[in-house]
């Protein structure tokens, strides 16, 4: 049994990258566009660090990135990407030695600031301990630590003085023999990093690492986020992606997932299509709505479901995902599965009916793949 899952309109031609690698994870090229995060523990604290890592891993995380801004991170980062279930990516600011240190403990790349790190020959000795320890190496440039030469070069932050700053940087990694790297060219506002990605997509054929860096709290960063990276991944630019948030690193991976589901670039989990409720509603939409995702969040597998008030759209969407529940008079309602009318039931146990046929799908599709 497999999934017909939602499908969309519009398929989306990505641009061509090429392929490097994060640890075992596979970035650019014709690999999936993958999902990140990072922790808001103490990276000191390895067993804190850890338990954040895998309850990120459980929503869907490839890759995650730990902070290490002291030696006492660094130290601990040994422990981390030992015990971790997916890449660790260890965030480098100001001080290069963190990460040399960080490429001998087992970091599977290294995020370096360019406007921070240093001169030409402290990213000399990075590249020589990241080529040493088979490392990949993350370009990071952010409109709020530009350096200071390109920002009296064009006054403030601008598309140009991003790309520019991550093909100067580029270029220092490219001369001394290493091309095992991505970019990222972030920024607050929407417009400037839409922008910058647009222009360096065309520059350059490295991976990119696309996210709107400081978007804000859940709903407002996730609004911003969305139509950020959205209209990247639309165009076909981004190869690995952070929805960055103020708010648990979980919600962090969901964002990401929901923004690759809807543009049909991957397929993970339940996808539920659901009205926004209305007087016709035969049933607390709403309600169930909410508790059904809730229930459903521990599945991986890739289901589309229906959830619709009336009769009016229920039929209809129901047609175009696995199981579907259209709202009937007299608490009475439909189930559809694969498309087709299966049978009637009365509303008593909506969730739960719901969460059954979902888990009972799920159990059958892992079971046909084993």
């Amino acid at each position: 049994m497999t999934s017909s899952f939602y499908r969309p309109f519009r398929m989306i031609n990505r641009r061509k990258t090429r392929k490097i690698m994060v640890g075992n994870v596979p970035v650019g090229g014709d690999s999936p566009i993958s999902v990140q995060t990072m922790t808001n523990t103490l990276t000191s604290e390895p067993e804190a660090t850890l338990h954040q890592i895998s309850q990120v891993v459980e929503a869907g995380a490839d890759i995650v990135r730990v902070s290490c801004p002291d030696e006492a991170s660094t130290k601990a980062l040994k422990k981390i990407c030992d015990s971790s279930p997916v890449p660790i990516i260890a965030d480098i600011h100001f001080h290069y030695k963190r990460a040399l240190e960080a490429a001998d403990a087992g970091a599977a790349c290294l995020r370096i600031n360019p406007g921070n790190i240093g001169n030409s020959k402290r990213v000399a000795e990075v590249v020589t301990a990241a080529q040493a320890n088979s490392c990949s190496i993350r370009i990071g440039v952010n409109a709020g630590s530009l350096e200071k030469k390109l920002l009296e070069k064009y006054a403030e932050p601008c598309p140009e003085a991003l790309v520019e700053s991550a093909l100067d940087h580029a270029r220092i990694l490219e001369d001394h023999n290493f091309d095992n790297y991505k970019i990222s060219v972030k920024a607050s506002d929407v417009f400037l990093a839409a922008a910058a990605y647009q222009q360096l997509s065309e520059a350059i054929d490295c991976p990119l690492h696309i996210g709107v860096t400081e978007a804000g709290g859940l709903r407002a960063g996730t609004v911003k986020s969305a139509i950020g990276l959205g209209s990247l991944l639309w165009a076909g630019i981004g190869d690995t992606i952070r929805v960055s948030l103020s708010a648990d690193p979980i919600e962090e991976v969901k964002v990401g997932y929901e923004l690759l589901k809807s543009l049909g670039l991957r397929r993970r989990g339940v996808t539920v299509i659901s009205c926004p409720s209305c007087a016709r509603q035969q049933f607390d939409v709403i309600k169930s709505v909410a508790e059904i995702e809730e229930r459903l969040s521990h599945i991986d597998i890739p289901i589309s479901v229906s959830i619709i008030g009336c009769v009016v759209n229920g039929p209809g969407e129901a047609k175009e995902t696995d199981i579907g529940l259209t709202g009937g008079g007299k608490g009475t309602h439909q189930i559809y599965l694969s498309g087709m009318a299966d049978h009637r039931f009365t509303d008593d146990n909506i969730v739960e009916h719901v969460v059954n046929l979902v888990e009972e799908r799920a159990a059958l599709i892992k079971k046909g793949n084993n």
